[in-house]
Formats: structure tokens, sequence, C-alpha cells
């Protein structure tokens, strides 16, 4: 089973940065897509960002792009949300995944950015 472990989060004020990290274990973890989604209160999971197995390409949600980067270095199983421009609405337990969110959840971090 592979396990999932997020870190990097905080508290922030608008317009700060965060980069947060989620390292796996267990798995092949360059065969795989990987995703940041996250859950703010009262809310769904949403979709955040996406890197493909190689880094080679990367996606975003709307209401992210431009001010998130994601990348992944395979030789550290780990895979790296930068988030910079943060807003209030940004505020959220941040997961990551494969795309189809198969893989044990982690825990996730925390992010809260305060106004």
């Amino acid at each position: 089973q592979v396990q999932l472990v997020e870190s990097g989060g905080g508290v922030v004020q608008a317009g700060g940065s965060l980069r947060l990290s989620c390292a796996a274990s267990g798995g092949t973890f360059s065969n795989y897509a990987m995703n940041w989604f996250r859950q703010a209160p009262g809310k769904g999971r949403e979709f955040v960002a996406s890197i493909s197995w190689s880094g080679s390409s990367a996606y975003y949600a709307d209401s992210v792009k431009g001010r998130f980067t994601i990348s992944r270095d395979n030789a550290k199983n780990t895979v790296y949300l930068q988030m910079n421009s943060l807003k209030p609405e940004d505020t959220a337990v941040y997961y990551c995944n494969v795309p189809e969110q198969t893989w044990n959840w982690g825990q996730g971090t925390q992010v809260t950015v305060s106004s």
C-alpha cells in the first residue's frame, strides 16, 4: 500500500507564499501522474493541480492558474506545490493522490490564509 505524507502547510497572510510537499512510499511513484486536491471547511474535495509521471505536463484549476506551480522529484518520490499570491479562499486542507484517487489518503496539510 502506498503511503502519502503531506507537509508544508501553515498560516500566511494574503499575498504570501507556501511550498507544500507530498512524499510517497511503498509504491512505484514515478509511474504515476499525481494530483493535488484541497478541501475547504464545509465543502467537498476539489482538484487543484496535476502533473504527468515525467513532469513534462501540468494542469491547473482555473482558480489557481498563474499562482500555483506543481512539480515533482521522482528520485525523492515527492510532489510539490508552490503557492504564491495566496488568497483567503485558498484556505483548505491540501492532499495529494493519483488522479483516480485510488491510493490511501494522507492526513493532509492545513493552509490558512488570513486577510
